[in-house]
């Protein structure tokens, strides 16, 4: 996504950050709030670019030509550090020491070297920010009152509520509202077909309720490896790139680098693929919940992924489907916890087959 993308999406969020680079007031944190995990992973870079950008545009734009803007186009910036949670708990810990990866000391301390590039800006950027535990909240607000010169910090979240008070009001939101989910995990186009053949052609049938349990469970399966290998897929020139032009020395410290931020980069992608997959099953009991409330499916949020119902237009009951509702509900509330995915599939789709309307 490039700049003209989020100009006609979010004009007003890029005109603030045009007026604010052009005045000389662009904040050293931003809040970067979407629910939609594209634009979690791209705005940030362009979001840096307006700080780091050595010719900017008479408008305040960055030019996206320079030296530095082509370094954080093309994911060569060196100066750029991504903190994410990692640890099974998917939180942000503030660590023993520095040299503990993905920990909030680890990240400072990033921050805190010298410079590598000719515009002198680090760039530290803070996916899922509300997975910072309250301690590590805690600790960043001296880092967030003191900021250090040539600076700006990103944190990005779709669950600001999750931040603490001290923590918002010390950062410069920008919302990047999107009615509509993005799904793209793999396999995610099946997900909708055996939504509906649980909800509509298992009821009773513990067998047919297993099958769908399984086929869930395989499209769940195949997501870390799909993220290590879309995240290698992108680093792998880029390593190869940075080696052909660097001095082996400055390389090897580079790569030991970058290889951390590629393991970060793999469980984020890995992250927001499952919870992709948690909100495309709770966003299709939802909308089927309301279609049998009698909403017209031109108001739903997402119609796509209710091709499958819509198709065979089966009869819904109210009380029925908002009973699969809260099961739904149950479920996203639980995988968002650290229960075993497979246990919580299984006991939905049971309970979805096999359980009476209440």
């Amino acid at each position: 996504m490039n700049s003209e993308f989020f100009d006609k999406r979010f004009p007003f969020v890029m005109d603030s950050l045009r007026n604010a680079r052009r005045t000389g007031r662009l904040a050293h944190a931003h809040l970067v709030v979407s629910a939609n995990p594209d634009f979690r992973h791209d705005f940030p870079i362009l979001l840096a670019m307006f700080a780091a950008c050595q010719t900017p545009l008479e408008n305040g734009s960055p030019c996206g030509v320079c030296e530095t803007c082509r370094l954080l186009s093309n994911g060569t910036y060196p100066d750029i550090f991504n903190l994410s949670p990692a640890s099974k708990s998917r939180q942000i810990r503030v660590g023993d020491d520095d040299s503990m990866p993905n920990t909030l000391r680890w990240f400072e301390k990033q921050l805190q070297l010298t410079s590598m590039t000719a515009s002198g800006w680090k760039i530290g950027i803070v996916q899922d920010a509300d997975r910072l535990n309250e301690n590590a909240q805690n600790a960043f607000l001296k880092t967030l009152e003191e900021p250090l010169p040539r600076c700006l910090l990103i944190l990005v979240t779709g669950r600001p509520s999750e931040l603490l008070p001290t923590i918002l009001s010390r950062c410069q939101a920008l919302h990047l509202t999107d009615n509509k989910c993005v799904y793209r995990f793999p396999r995610c186009a099946d997900v909708p077909e055996i939504l509906m053949k649980l909800q509509f052609h298992a009821q009773g049938d513990m067998l047919k309720a297993n099958d769908c349990t399984d086929s869930l469970l395989d499209i769940a399966s195949s997501m870390k490896d799909l993220a290590e290998e879309e995240v290698d897929a992108k680093w792998n020139p880029i390593i190869e790139k940075v080696k052909n032009q660097t001095e082996s020395d400055a390389f090897e410290r580079w790569k030991n680098s970058t290889e951390e931020t590629i393991v970060a980069e793999q469980s984020a992608r890995y992250r927001d693929m499952r919870e992709q997959f948690i909100s495309m099953i709770h966003a299709w009991f939802a909308q089927a919940s309301l279609l049998a409330d009698g909403s017209p499916k031109e108001l739903l949020p997402n119609p796509e992924i209710m091709e499958p119902l819509l198709r065979e237009q089966p009869a819904i009951q109210p009380r029925f489907a908002a009973s699969r509702l809260a099961l739904a509900e149950g479920l996203a509330s639980s995988l968002r916890t650290n229960v075993n995915d497979e246990l919580a599939l299984r006991a939905f789709c049971l309970n979805v087959a096999l359980k009476p309307a209440t």
